[in-house]
């Protein structure tokens, strides 16, 4: 069974169908709508934390392909604590054609994979965030033609975020450095991982401290939100850590003069991203946030194996 749980667990040329299928879709959807490829098909949404783009973003993927989603609160579930991962993966396998999670703990979307006879997509864990990583591709190839040879810099908490990032960053030829505060690195398994994937593409994999270094001749600077959910009880000390790692003006105009700003959203304005580089003209936010839907959309298809 194919599921969709890290980039990393796909080749690049995998990687480059999907993102090319995206684009495709995309373009089929502005020019008329996509064929009912989904139809007869149901998609589980299991949160275990909020969304407004994960939520919104897969349910109308399977609208706009003839199919349908089924949103699971927190409450109706309780995974791994009302009932077992494993039972809870092995009876919605009889329901439905495929599942999304959105988890606190990376290891629960590896047991509902583990179990589960019907596909399973990571929409967020602690450790990766494999669909957003396909948006932000989609997002750059969209405004560049290719990722190959592009600076691609971080500048933030070395998070689950950035963890994908890097990742199909160097999958795709892109040079990707990471700005970020002592003790906020990104966990030792993924920048092991990530000089695998560097090493077969050539890519180069650069970590930094100095955010104003990090983006010297950077194509996209992107960020995120200083605290994670989940991390709340850090979040006064973040606080104090992080505003040297604010994307605003200053640091933009150090970057390329083609450079792209990029958040995964929420943002928390005025912290780690500027309202005037947030609605600026290098921005990028908002048409990378509505890429999440037509990247699901390929990746759901290739789970499918339809279109």
């Amino acid at each position: 069974m194919k599921h969709f749980l890290d980039v990393s667990d796909y080749s690049s040329s995998e990687i480059q169908d999907i993102l090319d299928l995206a684009i495709k879709l995309k373009r089929e959807y502005f020019a008329g709508g996509n064929k009912p490829f989904f139809k007869g098909k149901v998609l589980a949404l299991i949160f275990q934390k909020p969304s407004l783009r994960t939520r919104v973003s897969f349910d109308m993927a399977m609208r706009h392909m003839g199919g349908d989603a089924l949103y699971l609160s927190p409450a109706e579930i309780g995974l791994g604590k009302r009932e077992s991962i494993a039972d809870v993966s092995r009876v919605l396998s009889g329901y439905v054609q495929g599942m999304m999670a959105r988890v606190f703990e990376h290891h629960h979307v590896l047991e509902l994979a583990k179990w589960s006879s019907v596909p399973v997509i990571n929409g967020l864990s602690d450790f990766s965030h494999p669909c957003q990583a396909m948006a932000d591709a989609q997002t750059i190839i969209e405004k560049f033609g290719s990722m190959k040879g592009l600076n691609v810099t971080y500048v933030g908490d070395g998070n689950n975020v950035a963890v994908s990032l890097m990742h199909i960053s160097v999958m795709l030829g892109a040079n990707f450095t990471i700005a970020n505060p002592e003790g906020f690195d990104m966990p030792q398994a993924a920048q092991d991982t990530g000089v695998s994937l560097a090493k077969a593409s050539g890519a180069k994999i650069t970590y930094l401290r100095d955010p104003h270094e990090a983006v010297t001749g950077a194509h996209v600077i992107y960020t995120d939100t200083w605290t994670s959910m989940g991390q709340e009880e850090e979040s006064s000390r973040r606080e104090e850590v992080f505003p040297p790692y604010q994307v605003n003006a200053n640091l933009v105009n150090e970057a390329d003069k083609d450079v792209i700003v990029m958040h995964c959203l929420p943002a928390h304005r005025n912290h780690e991203l500027t309202d005037d580089v947030a609605d600026g003209t290098h921005s990028v936010i908002f048409p990378q946030a509505h890429n999440r839907l037509h990247a699901q959309k390929a990746i759901l298809a290739r789970l499918f194996e339809v279109a």
